[in-house]
């Protein structure tokens, strides 16, 4: 266990920049109590004011948590989210943001992730390649993704680029713990052709046969095998089908692991997102919000190739 604390004081220390004054909220579930604790502990032996809150694990990525919980993250200076399903594109988390609070989501991590893999990462290589791509995907408009084959299209005209570095020093400042990604919300029905999934998926874990989705005017419409049906099963509505978001890997020590919370930062992988994406700058709000991540893709933007096979062909990208 002393080893998990000593790397929870680092995030806290390195990723947060914590103060003594401030106030700190450790959200978990049931199933992922025994990961939170390393926090609390750290917490406490920082001498924070910190409280551990724990609610039942029925509930998916992009689901909203209870309202206690919401209003505990607004109260706090920084939020530590670690549980089975993802809070990042949340109402809950998008509003504590608002109110100044700093936070950290780390969906499905595990102990063996906190020990090593991406949270090893040069924070400041994390910062320049993701920041590269964030300025490159928002002053571009149109994406092409290819993978064995088959190719998918979509607009992200006008849409804002986020990036996340996993570093939140400011107020209002949040992202995923471990990081290294940039992403942004394509235009909802713009997205058209289909999309060979071979790395994870959200909730499912590692593919264990490559997954073709089928999309058509932004919705998924068909998904190969048992893992498609079980996404389909997981997405729900049409809402939920929307196309949701497009992130770009940026952390080079990250694996993929099963856990979307770190298989979606590998460099050398781009992942698709249905579901919610109006905390980010779309329109869509789901109730759910489920990654799909594609190991050594091609991809072109504004018909420049930028990766071929996982491998970025920009002369003008960093540490490249």
């Amino acid at each position: 266990m002393t080893n998990y604390i000593d790397n929870a004081l680092k995030v806290l220390e390195n990723n947060f920049d914590l103060k003594k004054d401030e106030k700190v909220v450790i959200i978990t579930d049931d199933r992922m109590r025994s990961v939170a604790i390393p926090f609390y502990e750290a917490a406490c032996i920082k001498g924070n004011e910190t409280v551990f809150s724990q609610f039942p694990a029925m509930y998916k990525s992009g689901e909203e948590p209870p309202v206690i919980i919401a209003n505990a993250m607004k109260e706090a200076d920084v939020a530590v989210c670690v549980t089975q399903a993802s809070l990042t594109h949340t109402r809950a988390k998008k509003e504590a943001a608002a109110t100044g609070t700093r936070i950290g989501t780390m969906p499905g991590i595990t102990l063996s992730m906190l020990e090593k893999g991406a949270i090893e990462a040069d924070p400041d290589r994390v910062e320049e390649m993701t920041y590269y791509f964030t300025d490159l995907l928002e002053r571009s408009s149109e994406v092409k993704i290819e993978k064995d084959g088959e190719i998918l299209t979509f607009s992200i005209s006008d849409r804002k680029g986020i990036a996340s570095t996993g570093i939140f020093r400011e107020k209002g400042q949040a992202g995923n713990v471990p990081s290294g990604e940039a992403y942004i919300a394509p235009i909802e029905d713009s997205a058209n052709g289909k999309l060979v999934v071979d790395g994870s998926i959200a909730q499912l874990g590692k593919v264990k046969s490559p997954v073709t989705l089928t999309v058509k005017d932004g919705k998924l419409v068909a998904a190969s095998g048992k893992q498609g049906s079980e996404l389909l099963e997981l997405l729900g509505t049409e809402a939920g089908k929307t196309i949701a978001e497009f992130g770009i890997g940026t952390n080079p020590t990250a694996r993929i692991t099963g856990v979307v919370l770190e298989d979606e930062k590998v460099f050398g992988t781009v992942h698709i997102a249905f579901g919610s994406n109006k905390p980010f700058g779309g329109v869509t709000e789901a109730g759910v919000h489920i990654d799909c991540v594609l190991k050594e893709p091609t991809f072109w933007i504004d018909g420049k190739k930028i990766m071929e096979k996982g491998r970025v062909l920009d002369p003008a990208f960093p540490n490249g």
